[in-house]
């Protein structure tokens, strides 16, 4: 299946604005964008081979481990379009992987780890 960027683009916002305010309001330095595919280098930033899957990646310092300056550069979520398509039959499925993409990567944001989020079912 293919969809649109901006149809895409349309299921990400969906997704975050699911989130709950409280942590919708952590976000300020937290910027979402999607890419088609991922590249070789983050592909290997988490340790997959260049034919791997990735859904999603969240570069940055989560929560937990920052100091009392705030960060130089925003945080980054990036979602990756081609391979999401490529997992999901219908727009619900790709709605559904999308909004569970988005609360993994944000479960990095806030300090979670795989295995975390895996018993939380964002795994």
């Amino acid at each position: 299946m293919r969809l649109s960027r901006r149809r895409f683009q349309q299921l990400v916002e969906e997704a975050l604005a699911g989130v709950p305010e409280a942590f919708r309001q952590a976000l300020d330095n937290v910027h979402v964008v999607v890419e088609d595919w991922p590249t070789a280098e983050q592909l290997a930033s988490v340790g997959l081979p260049e034919d791997g899957v990735l859904f999603g990646l969240y570069e940055g310092t989560p929560l937990p481990e920052r100091g009392i300056e705030p960060p130089l550069l925003p945080d980054r979520i990036t979602l990756f379009q081609g391979p999401l398509e490529e997992a999901c039959d219908n727009e619900d499925e790709l709605r559904e992987e999308i909004r569970r993409t988005v609360l993994h990567e944000l479960g990095h944001y806030f300090g979670l780890d795989e295995d975390r989020l895996e018993e939380l079912g964002y795994g």
